[in-house]
């Protein structure tokens, strides 16, 4: 019996694509008035504005144009993959990614399933922190490098790093990109509800290191060292530790800059860039190898690049065509005839299916706020269960949907098709929700304002 395969990601992509230009000559064309908020500065919609407006399908030759639309639009983020990118290349050619990942095995001998939970923690409390996702797609050759190293399979990069990451920001109580704009679009105070999303958080992110460790050790092999690995070593010979603290340096000047300066992806790239540029000569490769690694690892990571981008343009269609309010009020307005729980829960179904066509946390937030908070105090649901909701629904989908760019750019950056993806995320996933529904249905239960 075959084995199901699902489309080329890039096939699937168009296919959303193609699928949003044809719901707008179904849909009815719709907008909600919007105004801007004082607290957050967005514009945001107004509950119950919702009106009708002149259809406005979008034809093939639309379409297609609004595929470079999608690429401009994420532009600084397809740049900073490449630049990014290109310098973890130039780093990993001058040996010492691997010189440090031995290092590590070393003085880790006979504990290496640390390891695993270590990165998932850290990529889980960088997704807590800040949202961390197109980030880590550049992180891929070292995360290749110390998967291979361990003999763990590639799939086990895009779990601790970047499944890990959603997660931390599904469950986290101040990713200020997703429950920092709820919350204040809720009218609620920062942080509040802290303590009860941070026990739930705990436990997801367990539930998370357990899932990929048991994937990561039942397909463990004897890890090999290439012919390219045993010339670079002889090539960077001594100063494998300098580049190293090179790269430790430009790590925290990043999480400086993201944490406490605000950096925005332009600076992002330019630091990486110097890192890689750096790395190169002072790694042994000099100016031409120093080119000509970015250029390799230019053209490794285009594809996953250019991802982001078409995933993007599923939107630029939906926005073009008019018809994301009309689905956001299709969706949203029955909840109002349900009891206080199913009408939370139904919130959260919600959420996940809102998160397909507006792939955005912060974008999504600023779109269902101003809907639901009138919602939940009609029906007598607290705001913060509703946040809740909205946490859980958008934030667990991005391990599953095939519009979140960042995950397909992370599967095909490390070889892995979406299906084998789907196959090790998929129990996961439903024991991540059922934890979603215990937390918001406790919420309910106990009060939680």
């Amino acid at each position: 019996m075959n084995t199901f395969r699902f489309p080329h990601p890039l096939v699937l992509l168009v296919g959303f694509i193609i699928l949003a230009a044809a719901l707008s000559y179904v849909l009815p064309a719709g907008r909600f008035d919007r105004q801007k908020d004082p607290v957050t500065g967005r514009d945001v919609v107004i509950a119950g504005s919702y009106h009708r407006v002149p259809s406005t399908p979008v034809g093939p030759l639309e379409m297609l144009v609004d595929i470079p639309k999608g690429l401009a639009d994420a532009a600084a983020v397809v740049f900073l993959i490449f630049l990014a990118g290109g310098a973890f290349t130039v780093v990993d050619q001058t040996g010492a990614l691997r010189h440090g990942v031995d290092w590590l095995l070393t003085r880790a001998q006979g504990r290496e399933v640390v390891v695993i939970p270590l990165v998932s923690i850290l990529f889980a409390t960088m997704g807590a922190l800040e949202n961390m996702g197109e980030e880590i797609i550049p992180l891929v050759p070292v995360l290749l490098v110390l998967m291979r190293r361990l003999g763990y399979p590639t799939l086990t990069a895009v779990a601790a790093s970047a499944g890990a990451a959603f997660v931390g920001a599904s469950f986290s109580p101040i990713n200020p990109f997703q429950v920092g704009i709820a919350q204040k679009l809720a009218q609620l105070p920062l942080l509040s509800g802290g303590a009860w999303r941070m026990a739930f958080l705990a436990v997801a992110v367990t539930i998370w290191i357990i899932g990929t460790m048991r994937y990561a050790t039942r397909h463990r092999v004897q890890p090999e060292i290439t012919p390219d690995e045993i010339e670079a070593d002889r090539r960077g010979a001594g100063r494998h530790g300098l580049v190293l603290l090179l790269m430790l340096v430009t790590f925290a000047v990043f999480a400086y800059g993201v944490l406490k300066l605000g950096w925005d992806f332009e600076q992002m790239s330019a630091l990486f860039f110097v890192l890689g540029v750096s790395a190169g000569l002072l790694g042994g490769l000099g100016a031409t190898g120093t080119a000509e690694g970015f250029v390799a690892g230019f053209r490794d990571i285009a594809f996953s690049a250019i991802l982001i981008g078409f995933a993007r343009a599923i939107f630029v269609v939906l926005e073009q065509g008019n018809i994301v309010d009309t689905i956001v009020n299709g969706l949203a307005s029955p909840l109002a005839h349900l009891p206080v729980t199913f009408a939370a829960l139904g919130m959260m179904a919600v959420q996940t299916a809102l998160h397909v066509p507006v792939p955005s946390g912060s974008g999504q937030a600023t779109l269902t706020m101003p809907l639901l908070t009138p919602l939940s105090d009609l029906i007598g649901l607290s705001r913060q269960v509703m946040v809740l909701a909205f946490q859980y629904g958008a934030g667990l989908c991005e391990l599953i949907t095939p519009t979140n760019g960042t995950l397909m750019a992370m599967l095909a950056a490390c070889g892995v098709r979406f299906e084998q993806w789907l196959k090790f995320v998929w129990p996961l996933y439903g024991i991540l929700i059922l934890l979603g529904i215990a937390s918001v249905v406790g919420g309910i239960a106990v009060g939680l304002k």
